[in-house]
């Protein structure tokens, strides 16, 4: 049984999904679960669609909290009826921790993959992963050592999914060519995140940097990489609502790492997408902004010294971060402006190469898949 509910989620567990078939390719895999679309691809039966149910905050999962209890009852009475050899519960922890207690108390054998980030926040919740996770598939190089500290060794670092799957498509030239932009001048990307309520938050003072940076550089071009899960309506309205000129904003859809690659600098809500443009190199800012009682309730349960993946796993500021109050319009343009000097440049895309060597050289997925087997007493090679 494979459990998912984010985009992220999906995508890792249907690279999951896969690399058991290839690590053991004479088996006949019965996979079903929670699913989106990259694991419906990858054949993992759906007991529930959970691209619907991919959102975050008191007030947002507060409206569709009947929803999210049916898919949990829904989860259980399948796990329960046809007791499969491994529930992966895969990230999504506020509902997968909850699944886990239930169906560990049943008699079912419980991995997680992608730990939650207990060492950022709730870390009380440890408590919980060693009574009710059998195995922990961890993704950061740091979390082993987190988890035996608190009494939890349980733990096996597989490396990240991303490592040595990062990679555009094309180039910047073609990048430059289907869109009608000028290779020799700056591009900055802007990703606001996959979320709707992200989008309404976190685009509008990237915008803001845009026009101040469009007025004070006039040669510089933006581009908008919208989030496979993102319509091209909901940025055009947010735009139009804006209300001021940008001249050379460029809006793309399904090209974020073809988008990544060709700028010269970008501008990311916090998630894996920082990660994604960390491994190609691109130097950027991490921003994020929350609604007021989120922040002010969530956030302050947050006792990580970082909020970005890439200054955790470095254990320092490598990238700038402006959460909150601090992400405007203002700021950002003057970040992204330093981002565009050559010299910092270098030294950041330094940086950034030297992080990311922690994170493995590769095959996640596979060594994931290959602990699993193991652990079910599958010992395939």
């Amino acid at each position: 049984m494979l459990v998912a509910g984010e985009p992220s989620g999906d995508a890792h567990a249907a690279a999951l999904a896969n690399a058991l078939r290839e690590r053991a390719p004479g088996t006949q895999f019965d996979l079903f679960g929670s699913t989106g679309q990259q694991m419906r691809a990858a054949g993992v039966e759906s007991i529930i669609c959970a691209d619907e149910l991919a959102i975050m905050g008191i007030v947002e999962v507060g409206r569709v909290l009947p929803k999210f209890w049916r898919a949990f009852q829904s989860l259980k009475r399948a796990a329960v009826e046809r007791r499969p050899d491994a529930v992966i519960l895969v990230d999504w922890p506020e509902f997968n921790l909850r699944l886990a207690r239930a169906l560990h108390r049943e008699g079912l054998r419980v991995i997680y993959y992608i730990s939650p980030q207990l060492w950022a926040w709730r870390s009380y919740r440890v408590r919980s992963v060693r009574r009710d996770v059998d195995l922990l598939l961890s993704i950061l190089p740091f979390e082993p050592d987190w988890y035996a500290a608190r009494g939890f060794e349980r733990v096996e670092f597989v490396g990240h999914p991303l490592t040595g799957k990062v990679e555009p498509r094309y180039e910047r030239a073609e990048f430059c060519a289907r869109h009608e932009l000028d290779a020799a001048r700056h591009i900055i990307a802007l990703l606001p995140g996959s979320r709707h309520k992200e989008m309404e938050r976190i685009l509008p003072p990237m915008l803001d940097a845009a026009a101040e940076l469009s007025v004070s550089h006039p040669d510089l071009q933006f581009v908008l990489a919208l989030a496979a899960t993102r319509p091209r309506a909901e940025a055009d309205a947010i735009i139009a609502q804006h209300g001021k000129v940008l001249p050379h904003l460029t809006i793309v859809q399904h090209e974020t790492r073809e988008a990544l690659a060709a700028a010269d600098a970008a501008a990311i809500a916090s998630g894996t997408a920082t990660l994604e443009a960390a491994l190609m190199g691109t130097p950027f800012v991490i921003v994020y902004k929350e609604s007021f009682i989120n922040w002010h309730t969530l956030g302050r349960l947050i006792h990580a010294e970082h909020f970005g993946l890439v200054n955790l796993i470095a254990g320092e500021r490598v990238v700038t971060e402006l959460m909150q109050t601090d992400l405007t319009g203002d700021k950002l343009a003057t970040e992204l402006l330093s981002l565009l000097d050559s010299e910092r440049q270098a030294a950041l895309r330094a940086r950034l190469s030297e992080t990311t060597a922690r994170l493995g050289t590769g095959e996640a997925s596979q060594r994931a898949a290959q602990a699993i087997l193991n652990f079910i007493g599958m010992n395939e090679t």
